[in-house]
């Protein structure tokens, strides 16, 4: 890849207590974000905390990576985040383009699940890496990874010459209402909200008073978490 074409990530690593060996307990949070055609600016696709980020790590070790077995819990958590991040890059991109790295990161999870390591199960609570990965493969979730191709692809990167970009935005919207509603507190529309609801607001402010009080009628549906975000949108 070209510089220009690296994805920019980010990790801030958390260390909350050290066993006086090897031993870190910890947590992250983990942020990446793709570039908009033509400008300056960058769209966040990632931004979310991990409480069960902890490790064994001896000064002056490497951290070694294999897609063919567990080697540790360091390697296996930066693994599985950038096959992670990948895959939202692609998606970005094409339409399901990162399902291979979805998968990628799917295989992570099995090797890792016999570590006895936090956040590898689906029984290790509902807002882990397990489940996020488990809904990115979820034809469930289908209509969120199509709107993060159609809001990312087909709308932000056309904003930057005029506006057509906008009415592909609404478009999503709309087919992304299609979603089970029962799923929306699901981790991964969660967490893709949660960082994209401010962004979304000030793309959509520049519909005419119609279409904003449309879209902002079908946010307050889809992303009921964030619908104080939304506000602005009902602003003349």
């Amino acid at each position: 890849y070209k510089p220009q074409e690296r994805i920019d990530c980010n990790f801030v690593i958390t260390i909350n207590s050290w066993d006086g060996g090897s031993g870190y307990t910890a947590e992250a949070q983990i942020q990446s974000s793709r570039p908009v055609f033509n400008s300056t600016y960058n769209s966040t696709l990632l931004n979310m905390s991990d409480k069960n980020f902890d490790f064994s790590f001896n000064d002056g070790s490497v951290i070694d990576f294999s897609d063919q077995n567990y080697i540790s819990n360091i390697s296996s958590l930066l693994t599985y985040y950038a096959y992670t991040i990948i895959g939202l890059d692609k998606d970005s991109f094409s339409k399901m383009g990162g399902t291979p790295y979805f998968k990628k990161a799917q295989n992570i999870i099995n090797l890792a699940q016999a570590s006895g390591n936090t956040g590898w199960r689906a029984a290790d609570g509902l807002r882990n890496r397990f489940w996020f990965n488990e809904n990115t493969l979820n034809p469930i979730f289908s209509e969120l990874r199509s709107f993060i191709y159609s809001y990312h692809f087909s709308g932000l990167d056309q904003l930057t010459d005029n506006d057509k970009g906008l009415m592909p935005i609404v478009g999503a919207l709309n087919a992304l209402q299609q979603m089970d509603k029962q799923k929306l507190g699901s981790i991964f529309p969660n967490v893709y909200f949660a960082s994209k609801a401010e962004e979304i607001t000030n793309v959509l402010s520049k519909l005419n008073t119609q279409e904003r009080m449309k879209a902002y009628n079908m946010l307050s549906e889809i992303d009921p978490a964030n619908i104080g975000k939304y506000e602005g949108l009902k602003q003349n």
